[in-house]
């Protein structure tokens, strides 16, 4: 297994995130894809959130990795070395938890600029350069219907203070203002299979999916070990990931996410406007 270079551990720390295309190959990409469309466990658990012009994002969200393909994905070797390798930390990698974005032709909601750690924040981790983000595309990601945006360079900002948007929780609208006239402003165009990895603090939103075709994307987070929660219900955070070889995605059985550990909209604070507010 290559590791990453110095190049791109140096690019990451510098942009806050890292694109690499072909991460996942196309047949790799079309196994996910195929579950993700097929598999009624991902449906059956998928949470409804509005944005502010009323239009749903849809997302099915999970913690423990299981034996399932995307189990397979985000305990994968090359994974979990080029997340060692970007975080340069010698502690193990934790899974926090996987979420499936369903963004459907036409109807698909936008995602309100928002940093992961202004959400994370609220459960005590500690240390946010220990946290990590990371999106595979399982179909086409591009401007049409409503690609991922980040600023570049954002995640050097710190937290920002977040509030209530809709039903999503957001970034200081001034100071994404400020961001925007400072740093560039980057659409993450990914084909099927091309990996984003970034910092927890970079500032990221998407528009509405108005094409004629649905993006999907996997997006798991993880974090390190030595990285506390103090408020934290879930216990993936802090449990080592089991890293299994990168051919078990194509090769191995695969279970179905019957009995996958989904989160439910009512017992997550950080999706209820009560009590989450910025005060």
């Amino acid at each position: 297994m290559v590791k990453l270079s110095t190049e791109q551990k140096v690019t990451f720390r510098r942009d806050g995130y890292i694109i690499l295309r072909g991460f996942f190959s196309d047949a790799e990409a079309a196994k996910l894809y195929q579950v993700a469309t097929h598999d009624d466990h991902l449906n059956k658990n998928a949470l409804d959130l509005s944005d502010q012009a009323g239009k749903k994002t849809k997302l099915s969200l999970w913690f423990t990795p299981g034996n399932d393909v995307f189990g397979y994905l985000t305990r994968s070797e090359k994974m979990i070395l080029a997340i060692s390798d970007l975080l340069d930390d010698n502690s193990p990698v934790c899974h926090y938890h996987s979420k499936l974005m369903q963004k459907e032709p036409k109807i698909g909601g936008a995602w309100e600029w928002h940093q992961d750690y202004g959400y994370w924040y609220k459960n005590q981790f500690m240390f946010p350069d220990q946290l990590i983000s990371v999106m595979v595309a399982l179909s086409p990601a591009n401007k049409q219907n409503g690609c991922l945006q980040v600023i570049k360079g954002s995640h050097k900002l710190g937290r920002l203070n977040h509030g209530f948007a809709g039903e999503q929780v957001g970034a200081d609208k001034v100071m994404v203002d400020n961001a925007l006239k400072t740093m560039e402003l980057i659409f993450v165009e990914l084909k099927p299979g091309d990996t984003l990895f970034f910092h927890s603090n970079l500032l990221h939103r998407s528009e509405a999916n108005l094409s004629d075709y649905p993006r999907w994307s996997l997006i798991s987070c993880y974090s390190l070990q030595s990285n506390l929660a103090y408020n934290e219900t879930s216990k993936s955070w802090k449990v080592p990931v089991e890293v299994v070889p990168d051919e078990a995605l194509l090769q191995w059985e695969a279970q179905s996410l019957e009995n996958a550990d989904f989160l439910k909209k009512e017992n997550d604070p950080a999706l209820k406007p009560t009590g989450w507010e910025e005060k």
